[in-house]
């Protein structure tokens, strides 16, 4: 049997506030933004997903496209956890 690994996600959906473009102290651009993709069914319903773009898709995605815009992601899907030290 195969080892089959695979993470790769495909959205597509509407900004939901404009992208702002950010450095970091090594001078990487990196943005951060969420889209609105809407479920198929018989109750409409959406999802917010938040994303994050580095270097060139970065700057790409604050200079042609703006809250409202249609936008179609391809990654892959990351989990992070924060545990409080209380």
């Amino acid at each position: 049997m195969a080892n089959f690994n695979l993470n790769k996600v495909i959205l597509g959906g509407r900004l939901t506030a404009d992208p702002e473009l950010k450095q970091t102290p090594q001078g990487v651009s990196v943005t951060t933004f969420s889209i609105a993709v809407n479920r198929r069914g018989k109750e409409a319903q959406t999802d917010f997903i938040n994303c994050q773009a580095w270097r060139q898709t970065a700057e790409f995605i604050c200079k042609f496209f703006k809250k409202g815009s249609r936008i179609e992601v391809t990654g892959r899907l990351e989990n992070n956890n924060y545990t409080n030290k209380e």
